[in-house]
């Protein structure tokens, strides 16, 4: 099953559960920005690949902005060469606008991810040779206040059903692109792919998440996932110039 057809599926499999206070709203950009998103997968999904790159889950400014996993805005439009129409979701938080590419915000996590492919592999085919970037979850959850709720501090009653759809989409995912390696971006994407892969599963690592929430990603990122990936048996270009 092409990565569209499982996006498709997955959408419909989220949209149809529910999420209670503190909760306040959710966000599914396969949806309000499903254009950008299966215009990445259309142009960037290749089978065969290295690694398949496994995120948490949406981050406001980034893929709830532009379809894209980690999809800072500007590096979206300028490296990946994606620029399309993003609708309004249904239900839209005050303090979490949707602006698509209009967005100015950007989102630490993707320039430092995204940055780090165009400073290593100079365009985004030659990633794209190498490595697909996915989510694991869909969703994008806000409070009331607009702070970010993550998939992993759901209530065990709204994350067992969501895990389940998103355990399937990733299964199908890994089936279609049989990459030769998965890497969670995180532990928490790891342990995800490690519960739903099983035993019959490619190699599983990590990297070190880009999030300014990080400390430890706040000292080097760059430096510190590539030695990861070093150990992970992942071999890597020249650099372009230093990020």
């Amino acid at each position: 099953m092409h990565p569209i057809k499982i996006s498709r599926w997955l959408s419909k499999e989220v949209d149809a559960l529910s999420f209670a206070p503190p909760t306040a709203c959710t966000y599914n950009p396969l949806v309000h920005a499903r254009r950008p998103h299966e215009a990445y997968l259309e142009r960037y999904a290749r089978q065969g690949v290295d690694a398949l790159f496994l995120g948490m889950n949406p981050g406001p400014w980034g893929m709830a902005q532009t379809g894209v996993p980690f999809g800072e805005v500007n590096l979206v439009r300028d490296f990946l060469g994606i620029e399309e129409p993003v609708d309004q979701p249904e239900v839209l938080h005050p303090k979490r606008p949707i602006e698509g590419f209009a967005c100015t915000r950007s989102e630490v996590s993707g320039r430092r991810l995204w940055g780090w492919a165009q400073d290593r592999y100079k365009t985004a085919a030659r990633f794209s040779d190498h490595f697909l970037l996915s989510n694991y979850c869909p969703l994008v959850f806000m409070e009331d206040s607009g702070r970010n709720r993550t998939p992993d501090k759901l209530p065990a009653s709204e994350r067992e059903p969501l895990f389940e759809a998103c355990d399937e989409a990733l299964r199908r995912l890994v089936e279609w692109c049989q990459p030769k390696r998965v890497i969670g971006v995180g532990k928490f994407a790891e342990a995800r792919a490690i519960a739903a892969l099983g035993d019959d599963a490619p190699p599983i690592g990590t990297v070190l998440h880009p999030s300014p929430a990080s400390p430890a990603a706040n000292r080097g990122w760059v430096e510190q996932a590539e030695r990861q990936l070093s150990a992970l048996g992942i071999k890597l270009p020249k650099p372009r110039s230093k990020r």
